[in-house]
C-alpha cells in the first residue's frame, strides 16, 4: 500500500473514533511540515535566486530537525515563548507551517493581536493552508467572532471536506465554545 492510502485509512479510522467520542479524541497535528506550495504560475519568467531555492527545496535535515523541536516545544511542553524563538531562528517563517505555529503559539500566550498577523502571514503564503484556517477559527471562536469562525469552517469544508479533522475541530469549537488546540 502507499503511503497516501495508508494515511487515508488511518486518517477514516481517526475521524471515525473523532465522531464517536468527540469530546474524548482530538486529532494531533503533524510534526512533519508540509511542502510550500508550488510558486505560483505566470507568463514571466523569473530568475531564480539563492534564497528563493531555500525556501523551496524539500526540507532540508537541519529544517526538519528545527522544526520538530520546536513542534515538540508547543505540543509537549507548553513553552510557546521558546517555540517562537526556535520557529523564527529557522529562517523560514515566511512558509505556511512555520507562520501558523507562531500564530498558535502567540494565541496560546494570550497575545491575540500577534497571533492575528501571524496567521495572516501563514494564509498569504499558502491560502490554502487547512491547519491555519482551523486555528485562525479557533481564533475568532475564542475572539467571539463566531461569523468569521464559520467562513473559515466553510474554507476548511472547501478544502478538506467534513471528514477532516480540522473541520470536526472548529465544528466542535462552533458548537461546545471550547477550543482544544
Amino acid at each position: 500500500m502507499s503511503n497516501l492510502t495508508l494515511r487515508q485509512i488511518s486518517l477514516a479510522l481517526l475521524v471515525s473514533a473523532c465522531v464517536a467520542a468527540p469530546s474524548i479524541v482530538q486529532a494531533a497535528p503533524s510534526d512533519t511540515p508540509s511542502p510550500p506550495p508550488p510558486p505560483a504560475s505566470d507568463t514571466k519568467s523569473q530568475p531564480k535566486d539563492k534564497k528563493s531555492e531555500k525556501k523551496s527545496s524539500l526540507d532540508s535535515p537541519a529544517f526538519l530537525q528545527g522544526y520538530r523541536a520546536a513542534y515538540a516545544t508547543i505540543y509537549e511542553r507548553n513553552e510557546y515563548a521558546a517555540a517562537i524563538d526556535q520557529l523564527k531562528a529557522l529562517g523560514q517563517d515566511d512558509r505556511a507551517d512555520v507562520a501558523n505555529l507562531i500564530g498558535y503559539s502567540y494565541r496560546k500566550l494570550g497575545n491575540y493581536e500577534l497571533a492575528s498577523v501571524w496567521y495572516e502571514r501563514a494564509l498569504k503564503a499558502d491560502p490554502n493552508h487547512v491547519r491555519t484556517w482551523q486555528y485562525y477559527g479557533l481564533w475568532q471562536v475564542e475572539q467571539g467572532n463566531r461569523e468569521q469562525a464559520r467562513h473559515h469552517l466553510a474554507r476548511i469544508e472547501e478544502l478538506a471536506g467534513r471528514d477532516s479533522a480540522e473541520y470536526q475541530s472548529l465544528a466542535s469549537a462552533l458548537t461546545t465554545g471550547r477550543t482544544s488546540y
